[in-house]
């Protein structure tokens, strides 16, 4: 186990906490980590471009001109690919890019992000985070106070919490998630993660 300080809304230490040490302590598996983050991109492709093939495009019912007799090349359909307006060969097609990759692994990649952040003092642990109303200024004010404006910074909280959601939206640098909804690409690129207590126990609960 490892301890981390806690702070409330207004950057005061108020405890400290343990972080499980099978999450948070191994030592982190870069080569795994890089397959996770090479699939999670794979997967967000939309994939959806399409080309039609000679059998799609429409028309081509009948030859265009005679077998013989007219000095040109054979014809059987102006739908060929070797026409303008013809079918596509080859071409893209509706698919999904991701490959399967192993729970296990997906698991491990996530262990070796939070062990990397934990190791490099990339995790502020607060108390809860709770906001009147919808106010992007009032959270501004508690990231200023936790000493992580300026910062890429992911906001984890255990349950939905609505108006820290949609006080974040104009906040360029901070992003909110459900702890249990995190995944290992946004984790990754923050450059600190802001974790509740419910939070933090919700991910240890989650992730183990």
């Amino acid at each position: 186990m490892m301890k981390v300080k806690v702070y409330n809304q207004d950057g005061a230490e108020v405890g400290s906490v343990e972080l499980n040490a099978e999450i948070f302590g191994i030592e982190p598996n870069e080569a795994v980590v890089h397959q996770y983050i090479v699939n999670y991109q794979a997967r967000q492709r939309q994939g959806t471009v399409q080309t039609k093939t000679r059998k799609e495009v429409s028309g081509g019912g009948k030859k265009p001109w005679k077998q013989k007799g007219t000095g040109r090349a054979r014809a059987g359909t102006i739908r060929s690919p070797l026409w303008r307006g013809g079918g596509i060969v080859f071409g893209p097609h509706p698919r999904s890019y991701g490959t399967r990759f192993p729970k296990q692994m997906k698991r491990l990649a996530i262990h070796s992000i939070l062990s990397d952040k934990a190791k490099t003092n990339a995790i502020k642990i607060v108390d809860q985070i709770s906001l009147a109303e919808v106010k992007t200024k009032s959270l501004a004010g508690i990231l200023g106070k936790l000493d992580v404006v300026g910062k890429k910074c992911l906001i984890l909280d255990e349950g939905l919490n609505h108006n820290l959601e949609l006080s974040c939206r104009n906040l360029a640098k901070a992003e909110y998630r459900r702890a249990a909804l995190m995944n290992g690409y946004e984790a990754l690129h923050s450059d600190v993660l802001v974790i509740t207590k419910a939070g933090l126990a919700k991910v240890q609960e989650v992730f183990a």
